[in-house]
């Protein structure tokens, strides 16, 4: 865990190695698509959504929102995806953030290609009672791999046993309470430098939004910023407590090595 101070304001790119692919993993029902637009806001930064999305949908044929238009809008093999995430950074930028939907990491997809020196990988978590029960709502029964917690689990663990040091957590409420701490910390264990630009966007679409946007970003493109933590009743259908409880157990792990600032 981190704690976090006003000395950070100073850090300048010559601390830093460029350029970054900063690879962000994350689950359905949380603020992904907010933080890409955060990182979008950066002059220096281009974005790209969920590149696996395609792959995903082919390999398990299920039916969501807009299936076909994504299945053409983006590579349906994962080694060509792989191939591009790790190319040249589109437009010449310094920093190339992926926002990642980490249950799309199916079984048959290699790790070795996440483990290149240019990948800062960081992990956004959401409470899972509050995340499952809104899940729920777009799918009726979601499984535990539906959240991408053990993927998220797998790739952590995998990250921390190469490297020796635990990859970024950020906790998806602590985002909302406290934007600026937030991603100053995130910035600093990233090892970019941190940019004001990123706590505010315009709002309305973008470029770079993925086709299914129509189906699922009306929230977010009437957003100008992070918004404060919703209070909402968390009544998950009986039926998904065993989910609930597997999904806590893997959340649990992930959740002592969040990023910590001063609220």
């Amino acid at each position: 865990m981190m704690r976090m101070d006003s000395s950070f304001v100073s850090t300048h790119y010559s601390d830093f190695n460029m350029p970054v692919r900063i690879l962000m993993w994350s689950g359905p029902r949380n603020i992904s698509t907010a933080l890409m637009r955060s990182w979008g806001s950066r002059a220096d930064t281009t974005v790209v959504d969920e590149p696996l999305y395609a792959f995903y949908l082919k390999e398990t044929g299920l039916p969501h929102p807009g299936r076909e238009a994504i299945l053409k809008s983006q590579p349906t093999h994962w080694e060509t995806v792989a191939e591009q995430l790790s190319g040249p950074i589109p437009s010449d930028k310094a920093i190339f953030y992926q926002k990642h939907m980490a249950h799309h990491l199916l079984p048959d997809v290699s790790r070795a290609w996440l483990m290149g020196d240019s990948f800062r990988h960081a992990f956004l978590i959401r409470e899972p009672r509050a995340m499952l029960t809104s899940l729920a709502k777009v799918i009726p029964n979601p499984r535990v791999e539906d959240t991408g917690l053990p993927q998220q689990v797998e790739l952590f663990e995998s990250l921390r046993e190469r490297s020796g040091e635990s990859p970024s957590v950020i906790d998806s409420r602590h985002v909302l309470e406290n934007p600026e701490g937030m991603l100053r910390g995130l910035c600093s264990t990233l090892k970019v430098p941190f940019d004001s630009a990123m706590l505010a966007w315009e709002e309305g679409p973008r470029e770079t939004d993925g086709v299914w946007a129509t189906n699922w970003y009306a929230n977010v493109e009437k957003t100008t910023g992070f918004g404060t933590p919703r209070i909402e009743q968390a009544d998950l259908p009986p039926q998904l407590e065993g989910v609930l409880e597997e999904c806590a157990s893997f959340y649990d792990q992930l959740f002592p090595h969040r990023l910590r600032t001063d609220f």
